[in-house]
């Protein structure tokens, strides 16, 4: 693996060029590390503006282009892409702390195999059939491209959520500007240089790296866009919500979560207890649809306590690029000390910390893989997303108990259900109010298939087929196949007059 070490590089591309803006300094951090990784300006307003400009002046001719264009140039750069495997994922783990093996295995392969499914999506454009629906035209249906597309990006999938965001509307023939996360731009700015080498024009893809404040704000709200995407925390979402609404952006959120697993007394305990550890502890737990509530049967309820604590105290945790390191660090110091502070606060509503509760000595933001039983319905633990490695633990005494418990929150973006009980599995997957239901698994997500939530986690789907929709806008066609001037409709406005 190539090591990223601490440069100056340009923190923004516009117009199928990289830019060093006139902003303030900002370093990326290791933090496993705490050693600086890059330095680069942070992008402003005036910068929005310019990437903004380029990407409406970039739009007519991408939008226009036919969809088999557009499918090569998204095949070169998934297989550019993949000879950047490397490179991605050194940045990814210099950048996020992510440990190398989730970053080979999971992130960089998955978000190559995104964009090569949106290579061969960009030719399925289906409409509905031309035909005479009303006896006297002919109607067809367009399937058009939205227009110039901002998008915001986090920090915990930093390429990921790039290739979620940016891809499909590539396909769809939008334009696009992407914010990514300040302290992760490194990925983004990557795929925006490969973009260009795989024969992308100049100013369909930007890149503005700043703050959430101005950057964020100004791209969320700017009278030069047409959509607005975002993948976030609840709360910010709503703000970038508000400051699209000024200008009746269409927006897709994809925000928060607070996962249930739900663990009926007929269920592989062995496979849950597996499943919850890999569910609950995947990126650190810094994922919105890791697996943070369970809820398991009153009689499995000890045993799967004493089982994922058991497997909670082997996860190794250490150096991200060693490759046997099962979980890195958190993001940053500040998280840690905020994913800190609610496992404190847990034994006083309640909650019993089974294992874990504590940073391990040394530099980083480490945190020790932590579950908490016992805990009240209304603790704190269990309604907020806490986005580290907590897992937390709650027993059920029916069916009827344990749905409603994964129900009662206001998020609604994934759960699973344990049960070999083929009914008992189907009623949970109806009745479970969340975009994703996995059966006797926690996480797994494919190209193929839609990812989103309800509530309080967003609108919208990213990946698959359906992710598409959000970037076309829909245009029925009507033509007249009489050639009648005095048409019958036309007495319902004005009578003949002789």
């Amino acid at each position: 693996m190539t090591v990223v070490s601490s440069q100056t590089v340009a923190g923004s591309w516009i117009d199928g060029a990289p830019v060093t803006t006139g902003g303030p300094a900002h370093t990326v951090t290791n933090p496993a590390t705490g050693a600086p990784v890059v330095e680069f300006a942070l992008a402003g307003p005036d910068d929005v503006d310019a990437a903004v400009a380029s990407a409406r002046r970039a739009l007519p001719g991408w939008a226009g282009a036919t969809p088999a264009e557009r499918s090569a140039v998204l095949a070169k750069l998934a297989k550019l892409a993949d000879e950047a495997t490397d490179t991605f994922v050194a940045e990814e783990v210099a950048q996020c702390g992510k440990p190398v093996r989730l970053a080979r295995e999971f992130d960089v392969p998955g978000s190559i195999d995104n964009i090569d499914f949106f290579s061969g999506a960009a030719r399925l454009l289906e409409g509905k059939a031309s035909g005479e629906y009303s006896g006297d035209h002919t109607s067809s249906i367009r399937r058009e491209a939205v227009g110039v597309v901002a998008t915001i990006t986090p920090w915990n999938y930093p390429l990921q959520m790039a290739v979620w965001k940016v891809i499909p509307a590539l396909a769809a023939g939008c334009s696009v500007i992407i914010k990514p996360a300040e302290i992760t731009p490194l990925t983004t700015l990557t795929l925006a240089r490969l973009a260009s080498e795989a024969g992308l024009p100049d100013g369909v893809f930007n890149v503005v790296t700043g703050g959430g404040a101005d950057v964020g704000t100004r791209l969320a709200g700017h009278a030069g866009v047409d959509m607005v995407t975002f993948t976030g925390s609840t709360p910010v979402g709503r703000k970038v919500m508000a400051a699209a609404a000024v200008h009746g952006h269409r927006t897709q959120l994809e925000l928060g979560g607070k996962a249930p697993f739900v663990v009926f007394d007929d269920a592989d305990l062995d496979a849950a207890i597996q499943g919850a550890a890999a569910g609950a502890l995947i990126n650190t737990g810094q994922d919105c649809t890791a697996a943070t509530r369970a809820i398991v049967a009153a009689d499995l309820y000890d045993d799967f306590v004493a089982g994922v604590g058991e497997l909670f105290g082997k996860i190794v945790v250490g150096d991200p690029e060693d490759p046997d390191t099962d979980i890195g660090p958190l993001i940053t110091a500040a998280h840690r000390a905020k994913v800190a502070g609610m496992v404190e606060r847990a034994p006083g509503e309640g909650g019993r910390i089974v294992t874990g509760g504590v940073a391990p000595d040394g530099p980083g933001s480490f945190y020790r893989p932590t579950v908490i039983a016992d805990v009240s319905e209304q603790s704190e633990v269990w309604r907020d997303e806490i986005f580290g490695p907590v897992l937390t633990v709650r027993p059920f005494t029916d069916d009827d108990d344990a749905l409603r418990q994964a129900n009662d929150t206001a998020y609604g973006l994934a759960a699973s259900a344990w049960t070999r009980d083929v009914y008992r599995a189907q009623r949970a997957s109806r009745e479970i109010h969340a975009g994703c239901v996995w059966i006797n698994d926690h996480i797994p997500i494919i190209s193929e298939m839609p990812h989103g939530g309800f509530g309080a986690s967003g609108f919208g789907k990213d990946m698959s087929q359906y992710s598409l929709e959000e970037y076309l806008s829909i245009k029925h066609v009507m033509s007249d196949i009489t050639g009648v001037a005095d048409k019958e409709w036309h007495r319902t406005v004005f009578a003949k007059r002789g």
